[in-house]
């Protein structure tokens, strides 16, 4: 997957924020202040860092090669996605609305409310 790629499909993510706060090497997505993704954009291939359940996890991990525990983030919430082409691209996508989904499940219901206004 390309980087234009994703980032559109990150943006396009209600609330949706892009930022570096890790310096110009990571791209990250915030929602309600909170990261859903992480974007290695130096390496090559891609890695994302995606939020997951931990059940879901270890099975994506268990299932795909390309799949590890998330670099620098606690591993038993987070997968570093290697984004080699070994994973289809609607899978992928399905573990970037997966991480979204369990940002916006943590925020307030005030912030979540505002999120369906945007």
């Amino acid at each position: 997957m390309k980087l234009d790629k994703l980032k559109a499909y990150f943006s396009a993510k209600a609330g949706a924020v892009e930022e570096f706060p890790f310096g110009p090497e990571t791209l990250v997505y915030k929602v309600g202040g909170k990261i859903f993704v992480l974007v290695a954009i130096d390496s090559d291939p891609l890695r994302i860092n995606l939020k997951c359940d931990p059940d879901e996890a270890e099975a994506l991990r268990a299932m795909y090669s390309s799949v590890i525990p998330g670099y620098h983030m606690n591993k038993r919430h987070w997968n570093t996605v290697i984004l080699d082409g070994s994973i289809e691209e609607d899978v992928v996508l399905g573990m970037v609305d997966v991480s979204y989904d369990l940002i916006v499940k943590s925020l307030t219901k005030a912030v979540r409310e505002e999120l369906k206004e945007v």
